[in-house]
């Protein structure tokens, strides 16, 4: 009677990612991806449009509350274009980070019965955020068009940037309250109050500079999104942002990325047992 041969299925520890395992399981973004948004957008009465209501709706609340009754300076853009376009990119970011945040806990069923690479999951749910962010994006030009904004195509590199650091800044991110929520479910409460605060402290609806304390600028500085707004926002402003302040929120970024994903890495493999 020939030997048993038993086969134990594990990922490498070798490395942070697994490029080449991630590359063998490429579908599954695919799959995730789309079966959350279809999720997302069914039995809803105007669908993919919701994704570009949202932002309109919170750039007409802020232009009447703040552009015009407040009368915040807007960098020598129509304040409409000015807190859309922060709002365009940062909403990679909210969206994203909480799709990644909740991602292990909602594919809890499919996590207990089969292996593929675990990191697949709070991917795929950022990417339905860039899905929500190329909808919103056609009304972002037409907006531009409206109000006649001028735009340096010389350097409209910046936003492919901006939306690559957005996507890092959310990542890491996300992968750690990912990683966190599976075990700490009092994180599922959170993770919005989070996002709200990062917002404030992002100059997502008013410039760096309305502040007159030098101090509290490098604080504001040092959220991950910071170089991502102020990217976006370069070719319609043509006027470089302070560096150092792009330099800390790039350190920032990195740290978070690196710290999210190493401790996901760390953790999936309890990840099946507390889902």
């Amino acid at each position: 009677m020939p030997e048993s041969i038993e086969y134990k299925i594990e990922p490498n520890r070798t490395k942070i990612l697994q490029w080449k395992e991630l590359w063998r399981y490429r579908e599954l973004f695919y799959f995730f991806t789309w079966r959350d948004i279809k999720i997302k957008y069914k039995q809803t009465a105007l669908g993919f449009l919701w994704a570009i209501l949202q932002p309109l709706l919170m750039m007409t609340i802020f232009t009447l509350f703040f552009g015009r009754a407040l009368n915040i300076p807007s960098q020598n853009m129509p304040y409409p274009v000015y807190v859309f376009s922060g709002l365009l990119i940062w909403n990679i970011f909210s969206t994203g980070l909480n799709n990644a945040a909740n991602s292990m806990v909602n594919n809890a069923s499919i996590i207990k019965k089969i292996y593929f690479p675990r990191f697949i999951v709070p991917v795929s749910s950022i990417l339905v955020a860039l899905f929500d962010f190329l909808m919103a994006l056609i009304l972002f030009i037409g907006i531009l068009v409206f109000y006649q904004q001028s735009v340096s195509w010389a350097i409209i590199f910046y936003w492919p940037l901006a939306i690559l650091f957005s996507v890092i800044a959310t990542l890491g991110l996300g992968s750690w309250l990912a990683a966190l929520n599976v075990k700490y479910r009092d994180f599922r409460y959170v993770i919005p109050f989070l996002i709200q605060v990062l917002f404030f402290l992002t100059p997502v609806i008013y410039p760096i500079s309305l502040l007159k304390y030098p101090l509290l600028q490098y604080v504001l500085a040092t959220s991950p999104m910071y170089i991502a707004v102020e990217f976006f926002r370069l070719p319609l402003t043509n006027a470089l942002p302070n560096m150092d302040f792009v330099w800390i929120s790039l350190a920032s970024n990195i740290i978070f990325l690196l710290v999210g994903v190493i401790y996901f890495r760390k953790t999936e493999d309890f990840f099946a047992d507390f889902a």
